[in-house]
């Protein structure tokens, strides 16, 4: 089998997981898993539960070795709160599989769990992400876990000792667990809390005893039910529901319930073989289902916890602005609307697990952007860290084939720029990027497309009203009546270079070379601390000018997509 010659972390973990594969399972498939619960919006703190064995898979296909990424949808979960935004009669259907509760209002989905996956799922795709979903409500509604049910009902006074060892919330003078991590920043409080599995009851023993199984009521199919009892010989189950409803059904034939969490993570580890898995920290600390898990899978199951790294939180930055979440922590939908899928993996493959990181939706994108296309640079100049030159591959390409990119990718801010002046007019658009550079003229928005899609749906989405660029219509007379000598001087220098200097370099060397001409410097001079006052008081001037307030996108655009005659029109003194 091929060798990676990369040494970043991805390989580092690839190298361990084929190791531990051979170990356990030789000559089989390697198995790694994710799991998210459809429980509402899947956000981009749970997109690394699913890129971190995205990438380790996909580096393990690389190498030439046959590697299953799963993706559990845990849309047998119950239903536990209604989030904002929604009907509160929704709350009529808490303690329901999610599979079992409506779509929210107008959705073309079928259930609350399909609304939820199916954009989560396309995202995937749009990433470059193979994965084989499996549904937890179709596995154990058809029966697929009954002999790992039936087993661990035998086993349930083994089970109950191991999360005995760490039933200490309830106990006098008991310590809590330290925090693992603090999330990165306020927003993330919400997303920290995962889907809540980590704090699901673990069939805490009751008079009637320990029982690691729940059944959904078959008549108001809420899990607010309670085992009364069980017999191991007949499998016969009896129950009653708050609803007032009691039965008692064959276990062996029931389809109806499912393993608490503690009990039904380690059960599937078992049951596909996985060899690797992340977790968050909210599954991590003492006592949670990780390390419950552990013990369970191989006192229980007689198999092995995958291994697999703790990831960290990822923070957002601008997410106040979010108007496609309405406020909520954005989801890797959201990002795909205004960064390209390379740039987005990246920004996961970058980083090991364990660093939180932040995504920018406000202004700071267009400095990744700025990162990733300086980046990529140093690539065609072979001039980048084995590190990042890994990073850069993984973000670009998987083991099957190149992601799509822009064939042009001019810098986003000059494209985010351009479409806020002009408001994604095409026409104004192609004329204003066809004069960015006159030697190479683009000739079609063809050439800087997707990455002009999402740069206008960044403007147009993240951006306030209030920030965005209104150009004059007319020119403000009374400012211009009243300025200075050295000012009006500036304002004609610029006026005369413009039809030799339009060009976005062009402009950018007269706009900074204006004040070095002024204090009698030659165009290639140092900027003095002197010298940058004196550029600063000159570009807010030309902002106040052009756009009515002291700042604005970068000039050099800004001055290109007013056009030579109305900045003639808008700067005549």
């Amino acid at each position: 089998m091929a060798q990676s010659t990369e040494t970043d972390w991805v390989s580092r973990f690839a190298d361990e997981v084929i190791a531990e594969a051979e170990r356990r399972a030789p000559g089989k498939p390697v198995v790694v898993a994710s799991g998210l619960s459809p429980s509402g919006p899947i956000h981009l703190g749970n997109l690394r539960e699913v890129m971190t064995p995205h990438l380790v898979a996909d580096e393990i296909r690389r190498r030439g070795h046959e590697c299953v990424h799963i993706l559990s949808w845990d849309d047998y979960d119950r239903y536990r709160k209604v989030p904002a935004g929604i009907d509160p009669s929704w709350s009529e259907h808490i303690g329901k599989p999610l599979t079992s509760v409506p779509a929210p209002p107008g959705s073309p989905y079928p259930n609350w769990a399909e609304h939820f996956k199916a954009p989560m799922a396309e995202a995937l795709r749009e990433m470059g992400i193979e994965f084989h979903p499996i549904s937890q409500t179709e596995m154990y509604t058809s029966g697929a876990y009954r002999e790992q049910i039936l087993h661990a009902m035998r086993h349930r006074r083994e089970i109950d000792a191991v999360l005995d060892r760490y039933r200490t919330k309830d106990k006098p003078g008991a310590k809590k667990p330290k925090q693992q991590q603090k999330p990165v920043d306020e927003a993330e409080l919400a997303a920290a809390e995962g889907s809540g599995a980590a704090a699901e009851d673990d069939g805490s023993a009751g008079a009637a005893g320990y029982y690691p199984y729940k059944p959904y009521c078959s008549v108001c199919e809420r899990d607010v039910t309670t085992v009364t009892s069980y017999d191991d010989e007949t499998t016969e189950l009896a129950y009653t529901c708050a609803c007032g409803h009691g039965e008692t059904v064959r276990l062996s034939e029931h389809n109806r319930g499912k393993l608490v969490w503690k009990v039904d993570w380690p059960m599937r580890w078992a049951y596909e073989g996985v060899v690797f898995e992340p977790s968050g920290v909210d599954h991590s600390s003492p006592g949670s289902s990780y390390v419950v898990g552990g013990q369970i899978v191989r006192e229980v199951f007689g198999a092995e916890q995958p291994i697999g790294p703790m990831y960290a939180f990822v923070g957002i930055s601008g997410m106040a602005k979010m108007s496609s979440s309405k406020g909520g922590v954005p989801t890797p939908a959201d990002a795909l609307e205004i960064m390209e899928a390379p740039l987005l993996r990246w920004l996961y493959a970058r980083r090991r697990p364990n660093q939180s990181f932040k995504i920018a939706f406000d202004q700071e994108i267009q400095r990744t952007y700025d990162e990733w296309d300086a980046l990529e640079r140093k690539i065609t100049e072979s001039t980048a860290q084995p590190a990042d030159a890994a990073a850069y591959r993984r973000a670009t390409r998987t083991a099957t084939g190149e992601l799509p990119s822009t064939p042009r990718p001019l810098p986003y801010r000059t494209l985010a720029s351009v479409v806020d002046i002009t408001t994604g007019h095409d026409e104004q658009t192609l004329r204003i990027l066809g004069e960015l550079d006159p030697d190479n003229p683009v000739k079609s928005l063809e050439e800087t497309r997707p990455r002009l899609d999402k740069a206008e749906r960044w403007i147009t989405t993240q951006v306030p009203a209030d920030q965005r660029t209104r150009v004059r219509d007319e020119p403000d007379t009374e400012r211009l009546a009243a300025l200075g000598d050295t000012e009006r001087e500036s304002l004609r220098l610029l006026l005369d270079g413009l039809d030799d200097h339009w060009s976005l370099d062009g402009l950018t060397t007269l706009v900074y070379g204006v004040p070095k001409i002024q204090a009698g410097l030659s165009p290639e001079a140092k900027p003095t601390p002197e010298l940058k006052v004196a550029q600063r008081s000159f570009f807010a001037l030309l902002y106040t000018l052009l756009v009515g307030r002291d700042t604005g996108p970068r000039l050099p655009t800004l001055l290109l997509a007013v056009g030579a005659d109305r900045v003639r029109k808008l700067l005549a003194a």
